[in-house]
């Protein structure tokens, strides 16, 4: 049978106090509405729709071709915005499933285990509930003398029994499509907030004699709702954990998993080590047997196997098995380190392609630079790249030997096997072999040292 979602996501957020709609906020580097497409998607909806409203094209803009959008001009309500969906949904033939576009930590296996529970009962609505020590803010579910749901009250239409109730509804629904956008026409905003609640339908089910169910017992950490910035950082740190666990499970060690960061997404083989306070972003790739941190920050990059980083940064690169980078370096976007390579303390990297085997040890800067294989750069080196205009590359081939302290002025060559001398500033390309030196005659002044500290004559008056 058919299985589409509905992600309702046309809130503000008034409480985010920001200028970005809610569901964009991110949640270990993903916009929380991602997240429950995601779950949605592998819980088996081959068709999502994404009803939005507040910075909408925003929302569609980020979501791309995930799913289908709908516009809910003016926040009427829950029932209001599914009723959205309704020129899409129309002629479907399933079960509709009915989520949080701000719930981003409810899993596929809940959904899955909803819309088993719906198909199985032959319900015409299945709400999924919690049971919460604190449910202030939530609609109570309210269940006959059998135990059969009864209905749901919102907080602020509740009386004193009703708010005594501790089993919440938490949002998420499973629908059978014949007759639910029938069934949405006749919802009234008969309520204190004059809005259409979405669900006004479970009591009308169960008054038609429509069979109701619900999943009780989600767990209370799936389905919690954001709706302000420190809510933001409880879900952070909920999925973190998760996703630190899951990696974990797969083979890799964490020294102090509450001080490591990692985007949800990100891929690390097993036997890399990590140490604490380092955070991985992006669309990382970690390979086997790495070891990471401590204070480490490695963003949409790509290391292979048996790769060192250490206090040192690396953004959207390319670095090959056994290199080793750090303390203090940093790695800048578009760097390619081929393998073995040696990056050292206080390096930058910017750019540049780096050969097998070469090294930069330490104290230089490498820009718009391609190096070949077992090249030395000394320390103080730096490729001047930039004449105030334009970007040049500097290139230095196989086996080439730069000096400490020494100046490649770009565009420049210095070709394989050659030596440029300590202190050089190099303007001109260097052959292959040749030894470059570019640095005035050293002069030395006897005496000086002597006359300088000798003390001056008194003037006369």
């Amino acid at each position: 049978m058919s299985l589409a979602a509905v992600i309702l996501a046309a809130g503000k957020g008034t409480r985010m106090k920001s200028d970005l709609p809610k569901v964009l906020h991110r949640v270990c580097g993903v916009p929380m509405v991602c997240h429950v497409l995601s779950a949605a998607r592998q819980a088996g909806c081959h068709k999502l729709i994404l009803v939005v409203g507040f910075g909408g094209d925003l929302v569609v803009e980020e979501v791309g071709d995930r799913a289908e959008a709908v516009f809910q001009p003016e926040q009427l309500g829950t029932a209001h915005a599914l009723q959205q969906s309704e020129p899409i949904l129309r002629d479907f033939e399933g079960d509709i499933l009915v989520l949080c576009g701000d719930t981003p930590l409810v899993s596929a296996e809940t959904l899955s285990k909803l819309v088993s529970h719906h198909r199985g009962s032959g319900a015409y609505a299945t709400v999924l509930t919690a049971v919460l020590d604190d449910p202030a803010g939530y609609g109570r579910v309210i269940r006959d003398a059998a135990g059969k749901v009864a209905g749901i009250v919102e907080q602020k239409d509740a009386g004193p029994e009703e708010l005594a109730v501790k089993e919440i509804n938490t949002g998420i629904y499973c629908f059978k499509a014949g007759g639910l956008f029938e069934a949405l026409a006749l919802v009234r905003p008969d309520n204190r907030q004059g809005e259409y609640y979405l669900p006004d339908i479970i009591g009308r089910y169960v008054n038609e004699g429509k069979a109701v169910s619900a999943v009780a017992g989600a767990d209370p950490v799936e389905i919690m709702g954001i709706n302000d910035r420190s809510q933001l950082a409880g879900a952070q740190l909920a999925l973190s954990r998760r996703i630190n666990r899951d990696i974990m499970f797969s083979g890799v060690t964490m020294i102090d998993p509450a001080t490591v960061y990692i985007d949800a997404g990100v891929s690390i083989g097993p036997d890399t080590v990590i140490y604490p306070n380092t955070i991985i972003q992006g669309d990382a790739v970690i390979g086997r047997g790495c070891c990471l941190g401590p204070f480490s920050q490695i963003i949409s990059s790509r290391l292979q196997d048996n790769v060192t980083v250490r206090q040192s940064v690396v953004e959207d690169s390319d670095i090959g098995s056994d290199c080793l980078i750090g303390p203090y370096a940093y790695i800048r976007p578009g760097c390619i380190l081929e393998g073995q390579v040696k990056v050292g303390d206080f390096v930058e990297l910017k750019k540049a392609r780096i050969g097998q085997g070469s090294k930069v040890p330490h104290l230089s800067y490498v820009g718009d630079a391609v190096l070949g294989r077992q090249v030395n750069i000394g320390a103080g080196t730096i490729t001047c790249n930039y004449d105030g205009e334009k970007k040049w590359t500097t290139v230095i081939g196989d086996n080439a030997f730069i000096g400490s302290n020494t100046n490649l002025v770009a565009p420049v060559r210095v070709g394989g096997g050659a030596v440029v001398g300590a202190g050089s500033t190099i303007t001109r390309d260097v052959p292959e072999g040749a030894l470059g030196v570019a640095r005035d005659k050293q002069k030395n002044i006897p005496g000086w040292t002597s006359k300088k500290k000798a003390p001056k004559e008194e003037s006369e008056d």
